[in-house]
């Protein structure tokens, strides 16, 4: 049996950035609070100039810019290839990061977590017609960056997703089935953690 969270985009918790130089909006994660003690933990941040990234040491990144023209990251000094949307890119929580703007602000999707904790797979999928996908991960995180997403889990209908709402669902075994569904196309992002 799963357990399912509908965690919506109008309710995620404002968190300043490590750094101070700005904020992050908080969708979801497995536990702690403040900025440590998690195992993993996806949030959205909007980028208004170009500058250094936080911290976080111990943990692995993978970030995706959703709107905006893009940007490309210095990471420890080797520049990234242009990051554009939907485009994803992982580093290290440990690395020292800076954001170059491609063209103006940006707002980007963000997984952290910890790689001695968890093993992760993070795919961004096109909408352009209804979906069927099986996982065996513990933990499935469903981010639809498309107006109205409708999400069926093992044959019931569970959760219509607005844009930037996430669907979190938790399972001990076997297999989920997701039934994926949107109205006009675009892409969501299905992240799946197991636990080590």
């Amino acid at each position: 049996m799963s357990q399912i969270h509908l965690h919506r985009a109008a309710d995620y918790p404002r968190m300043p950035w490590k750094n101070g130089g700005g904020s992050t909006l908080e969708i979801a994660r497995d536990q702690g609070e403040g900025l440590e003690g998690f195992g993993w933990r996806l949030s959205l941040a909007d980028i208004g100039e170009s500058g250094g990234f936080s911290a976080f040491a111990g943990y692995q990144r993978i970030i995706t810019v959703l709107e905006g023209a893009g940007m490309q990251l210095q990471v420890d000094g080797v520049p990234s290839r242009p990051l554009l949307p939907f485009d994803p890119f992982a580093f290290s929580g440990d690395s020292r990061v800076q954001c170059q703007l491609l063209a103006g602000a940006i707002r980007d999707f963000n997984l952290i977590y910890a790689p001695q904790r968890y093993r992760v797979r993070l795919q961004w999928l096109a909408l352009a017609r209804s979906q069927r996908l099986f996982s065996s991960a513990s933990t499935l995180l469903l981010f639809g960056a498309v107006d109205a997403l409708q999400v069926t889990v093992d044959d019931a209908d569970c959760a219509l997703l607005g844009r930037y709402d996430c669907l979190q669902i938790e399972r001990a075994i076997g297999l989920v089935e997701l039934q994926l569904a949107a109205d006009t196309p675009g892409a969501c992002c299905l992240i799946e953690l197991i636990a080590l």
